[in-house]
Parts: C-alpha cells; sequence; structure tokens
C-alpha cells in the first residue's frame, strides 16, 4: 500500500503531500469520539509496521510526480508519533525535503516520551491537538489508552512550545455537551496562557463521527473564541460560516470586537453585513484597522493592538 497520499491543498498550511505512517489500519493511542475513523480500542504500540525504506521510496518518487508542493505532512491513521523509527525517517526527510517544510499532526500524548519530544524539534511545523484540560473531559472526548494523563500532556505541550524554534500550532475540536462548557473552556484558556505558540485553530465536527456525537454551528463557536483570553491566537476552522446569521455592527462595535477577538476574513463573511463591511473597509482605509498574518492566515485587529506580545508577526497595512 502507498504510504504517500495527495497533494491536498490546505489554507492553513500550503499545498502539502502526506506520509500515513499507519497506511493499513488505524493504531491510535485515542479512541476519539469525534474520529472519522471506525471506532478501535486505543492501544500504546503500532503493532503493523511500514519500513522506513518503504516510506522513502514512496516519498521520493511522490516527490519527483509533485514538485511544487509546500509542505511535507506526518499523519497516520492514528497518532504518527507512535511509529518505532520517525526519528530515523524525519532525519532522512530533512535531507531529502530541499526547500519543502516539514510537519506532523499529533495528539500530543506521546510529546512526554523524551525520543518523541527531540524528534518533533528536528520539524519545520508542528500540530499538537488539545481537546481538553482536566481529566473527566479528556477521558471521556479522547478516550485514551491507559495510563495517558492529561495533565502530564498539558506539561509537556508547554515545555516544548518554550523550546521549539519552528511553527507551533494547537488544536482543539469541540464536540457538543462534551468540551464546550464554560468551565471546560475556562481550563482550555489556563492551559494555553502557558504555551508560546503561533496559532490557536478551534473547529469542530465536520465529518461523519466514529460515535454518536455531533458538533458545534459558527455562531457558538465564535461564542467560545470570545470567552479565550484576547492575547491568545484564536482563528475559527469551521466548514458550517454558512449557518452564521450577518448582524450589522457600528463603527465602535467593530473596533471593540476587532479588539477583544481577531476576525479572518471568512469571519467577516459570516458575521458581518454589507453596511458593516464598509464601515470595516472605511476602518482601513483611515488606517485605524490592519492586519496581521499567521502562518498564511489573515487577522485583522485594531492598529493599535499589534504590538500585543503574542501578536508578534510582520504587520502590513
Amino acid at each position: 500500500m502507498n504510504t504517500i497520499f495527495g497533494p491536498v491543498h490546505s489554507r492553513r498550511f500550503g499545498v502539502s503531500l502526506g506520509i500515513d505512517l499507519s497506511a493499513s489500519t488505524k493504531q491510535c493511542n485515542f479512541d476519539c469520539l469525534y474520529c472519522e475513523l471506525a471506532p478501535l480500542p486505543a492501544i500504546t504500540h503500532q503493532h503493523d509496521i511500514t519500513p522506513v525504506e518503504t516510506i522513502l521510496a514512496d516519498l521520493t518518487q511522490a516527490l519527483t510526480q509533485h514538485p511544487n508542493i509546500d509542505v511535507i505532512t506526518l499523519t497516520a491513521n492514528g497518532e504518527p508519533t507512535m511509529y518505532p523509527y520517525l526519528d530515523q525517517l524525519v532525519d532522512a526527510i530533512n535531507i531529502l525535503k530541499a526547500d519543502k517544510k516539514t510537519l506532523i499532526l499529533s495528539n500530543s500524548a506521546s510529546l512526554s516520551d523524551e525520543k518523541v519530544f527531540n524528534t518533533l524539534l528536528k520539524l519545520d511545523q508542528v500540530k499538537l491537538s488539545l481537546d481538553a484540560a482536566t481529566t473527566d473531559i479528556f477521558h471521556k472526548i479522547d478516550r485514551p489508552a491507559e495510563g495517558i494523563d492529561i495533565a502530564t500532556i498539558i506539561q509537556a505541550i508547554d515545555r516544548f512550545s518554550h523550546i521549539f524554534t519552528g511553527k507551533l500550532f494547537i488544536e482543539i475540536l469541540f464536540v457538543r455537551g462534551v468540551n464546550d462548557t464554560a468551565q471546560e473552556v475556562c481550563a482550555l484558556n489556563q492551559a494555553l496562557m502557558r504555551f508560546k505558540c503561533d496559532r490557536i485553530d478551534i473547529g469542530t465536527i465536520d465529518r461523519p463521527p466514529a460515535y454518536a456525537v455531533s458538533g458545534l454551528d459558527f455562531q457558538e463557536l465564535y461564542t467560545i473564541s470570545q470567552s479565550f483570553d484576547p492575547s491568545l491566537p484564536i482563528h475559527i476552522v469551521s466548514r458550517t460560516h454558512a449557518t452564521a446569521t450577518p448582524s450589522s455592527y457600528s463603527t465602535d462595535e467593530i473596533l471593540t470586537t476587532l479588539d477583544k477577538r481577531p476576525l479572518t476574513q471568512e469571519d467577516i463573511e459570516a458575521l458581518f453585513d454589507e453596511n458593516s463591511k464598509k464601515r470595516l473597509q472605511t476602518l482601513i482605509s483611515e488606517d485605524k484597522i490592519t492586519h496581521i498574518e499567521r502562518s498564511n492566515v489573515l487577522f485583522y485587529l485594531p492598529k493599535q493592538n499589534t504590538q500585543r506580545k503574542r501578536l508578534k508577526s510582520t504587520v502590513t497595512t
């Protein structure tokens, strides 16, 4: 079975060529409620292992066929950090990649393993999931293998975020009635405030889930985003923007809204009516609103806020 898939076009990460480190079957230390793969008990070690040589041969061929990609993404039918030869593979990819960037999509559960921790430091970009910050909700939503502890995960992410020199993304997926309570969002906020990261993506279920659970609509995600500290680089990732009803925002309301939570163009299309969009354009022309790029995503915010410590990218006016 070929271990390579794509290219996949991603607004967040560019044109990506994926490497599936568990191409034949699901192998994961979580059995998440929202997983698009069929339910399967969480395990601690891969039992069906693809040889490194096979992956590298597939990748070499794919790079010849698709030379114009932006990112080589390590993922899996499960958790990619469970692949036992990950360090050897990353070293080889770093030789092959030329001007491409490397990215891994991890559930964070193995980050407390020193070998995994050091391997991920060799990548250009790392995306770590954090769906819960309390033990009960963590076990309910992510259904981890025995011995995996959320406090240990948060500690490992915190440590990693202050050492890693590449781009770090945190992702939270919200499930209705599970991790969307005010108490859990507050606990997540406290954890996120410890991290140094480029972007925090919040989203919800948009594919058929493994279990009988449902996602949130865009308005609910937006409301949750308002509960996080304004200094956090929150980005709403949702295919359900169409469920939002555009509203009228005065000039002051636009400034206040963007002060509390910078918005993307996609957010603005969903939230602002036509007159509000015109008011926004006026504020931009008056140099009161600017935008900042955070890893391929533009956020609009009041110009006076561009010096906030967590919004430290170069501002384009």
